[in-house]
């Protein structure tokens, strides 16, 4: 492939979480999120995306939100738990995208705010239409996904590099 090859990041952030009386780390989905999971998985595969690897943080609320987003998608991509993905920062999912093979178009990465809207802002340039109006509007609300699309190779992965090509949010 080469260093022009178009690529896509698809940012999701997990479900809506509840609060029980465990850990950050371990908090699972709550009801709505239990409901808007499976929806925002149908909107992934509307978008035709197909693909090659999901990063997925390794809390539970992240894992509950993929199980249910995969199943809506008409094929399973390379999964891969990464803790990194937990509290990450900016830099933290800067670096992790550069780590990407190059044999890798399109990435979909399934994590938490700040970090998720952070990185789906950074990364993009220019947005199609109103997508960046209104993914800055509504905050990147849970269960919501960003996708942005580049050419070049992982290694360059940097502030502004893609446009934002889509923006899609439950109960928007």
């Amino acid at each position: 492939m080469s260093a022009d090859t178009p690529r896509r990041i698809v940012l999701l952030r997990h479900a809506k979480a509840d609060w029980p009386q465990v850990s950050d780390h371990e908090r699972p989905l709550a009801d709505r999120g239990r409901k808007d999971a499976p929806v925002a998985g149908r909107r992934l595969a509307e978008t035709g995306i197909t693909f090659d690897l999901a990063l997925c943080s390794t809390a539970v609320r992240t894992r509950e939100t993929w199980k249910l987003v995969v199943s809506e998608l008409p094929q399973r991509p390379k999964t891969v738990y990464e803790e990194r993905l937990y509290e990450a920062s900016l830099g933290d999912l800067i670096a992790l995208l550069n780590e990407t093979s190059d044999e890798v178009n399109n990435v979909l990465v399934i994590g938490h705010n700040p970090g998720v809207h952070a990185l789906a802002d950074a990364l993009a340039g220019s947005g199609e239409g109103d997508t960046l109006v209104r993914m800055n509007r509504g905050g990147f609300p849970t269960a919501a996904f960003a996708v942005v699309e580049f050419a070049g190779s992982w290694k360059s992965v940097e502030h502004g590099v893609g446009t934002l090509t889509g923006y899609w949010a439950p109960h928007e």
